[in-house]
């Protein structure tokens, strides 16, 4: 396995959109292996993981000038809320946050001056979309049900690819309720049995029995379609019946004796 979980082999990856569509990832982290050095012409192998620790610094300093000086040191500056306790301004290791992006991961465990489970509720990047400036977590404890979006992976080749259909998955993440413990790490789509016009909806879905669908029921997750083929108009033939016949006023007796 080589370093951030990635499994090369023959494969082209253009984008860190194509690479969301393929591998049934957040678009976040998608952009993320996009960007990885080497990565293009190479096949991904996602490895997800539902906890991933975090070796936290509890920093008393804000303002802008701190914030700043927390990113020269290496570290990304967060804040812990929740729970009806105070916040808490935190200093993450910016590797730590990036690899547990790089996972996938729901729940973390802070360790170090601060001991408990959070989740990741939103991640700020810079205008590139690369590095992470800041992370908001949120406590949980293990048996609290939580509100979670999940990757959806396809699994499986559709009859319709043979019928020669396009299968396409159009959701990467559903939202699900479940135990803070029992966050699912991916939720498959199973496509086999899928012909050409046909599609599966987000309650079509074989979520585990401690997870509820949040998403919309209705929703589309995937179809296959059939290909267009395009045909090409064949333009009517202009036809010429010769010459034009000239329209004018007749000329007078006068007219022809002048």
């Amino acid at each position: 396995m080589a370093p951030f979980d990635v499994e090369f082999g023959p494969f082209y990856a253009v984008s860190g959109r194509k690479i969301a569509s393929l591998y049934g990832i957040g678009l976040e982290f998608a952009r993320i292996y996009a960007k990885m050095p080497g990565f293009h012409g190479h096949k991904l192998t996602r490895v997800f993981r539902m906890t991933e620790a975090l070796h936290v610094k509890v920093r008393s300093e804000v303002g802008s000038n701190a914030v700043k000086n927390v990113r020269k040191s290496g570290h990304i500056p967060a804040v812990l809320y929740g729970h009806g306790l105070q916040n808490v301004n935190l200093s993450l290791p910016a590797e730590e946050v990036h690899a547990a992006i790089r996972h996938g991961s729901k729940l973390l465990e802070l360790k170090g001056e601060l001991n408990e489970s959070a989740l990741v509720r939103d991640v700020q990047w810079d205008s590139l979309g690369i590095g992470v400036l800041h992370v908001d977590l949120t406590r949980v404890s293990a048996g609290e049900v939580v509100h979670v979006a999940v990757p959806l992976v396809m699994r499986g080749e559709a009859p319709g690819s043979k019928e020669g259909g396009i299968t396409e998955l159009l959701v990467h993440e559903i939202e699900v309720e479940c135990p803070a413990s029992k966050i699912p790490e991916k939720i498959e789509v199973r496509v086999h049995e899928l012909h050409v016009g046909d599609s599966l909806k987000a309650s079509d879905l074989d979520l585990p029995s401690s997870t509820k669908l949040y998403s919309d029921a209705d929703a589309l997750v995937v179809h296959c379609i059939g290909r267009l083929i395009e045909e090409e108009e064949e333009l009517p033939e202009v036809t010429h019946a010769g010459e034009p016949e000239v329209i004018g006023r007749k000329a007078t007796d006068e007219e022809d004796e002048g």
